[in-house]
């Protein structure tokens, strides 16, 4: 499926263009520390025509049947393309957490690692992430490996969402 550019984005975002829109889908979380669940996510990025994404993220556990059981992860950023193929994303969370991450951008994906983790006191201990992207056969891939709670960085969350 070809990626149309919006003449109105920023052409700095032309890398990311695959992301804008709404996305919907499923996806497993698990950690050594929690149970690994089906969850449900709806992402939304957006630009206003200058050199960065809006990235809004919410998701929810799923039951055995798939539907909504319980509130779960939500985020908002940006998404900031970077000469040469690079992207930094910011990530708030209400859990207490902001995260810096940095990374590249190749055709149709994104793979970002944290370069800074700042928590609330309140927050629970969480030391870094690796998050990669991809748009497959019209669908966005993501993964996300993490370091927290005093374990090593290990798989975490995994999701497929079309667009919608």
């Amino acid at each position: 499926m070809p990626i149309e550019i919006d003449p109105t984005m920023h052409p700095d975002c032309a890398p990311l263009a695959w992301m804008i829109g709404s996305w919907a889908g499923a996806g497993v979380v698990g950690y050594p520390s929690i149970e690994s669940r089906n969850f449900g996510q709806e992402v939304e990025v957006t630009h206003d025509g200058r050199p960065f994404l809006m990235w809004t993220s919410r998701s929810w556990l799923l039951d055995e049947q798939g539907n909504q059981e319980s509130p779960s992860a939500v985020e908002t950023g940006f998404w900031r393309p970077q000469p040469g193929g690079e992207v930094e994303l910011l990530l708030a969370h209400p859990t207490g957490i902001v995260e810096l991450y940095y990374g590249s951008t190749e055709p149709a994906r994104a793979e970002v690692r944290t370069d800074g983790v700042i928590r609330s006191p309140h927050a629970k201990e969480y030391g870094a992430a690796h998050r990669m992207y991809g748009y497959v056969n019209g669908n966005m891939m993501w993964v996300m490996d993490m370091a927290a709670t005093g374990h090593e960085m290990t798989s975490h969350v995994s999701a497929e969402l079309r667009r919608v």
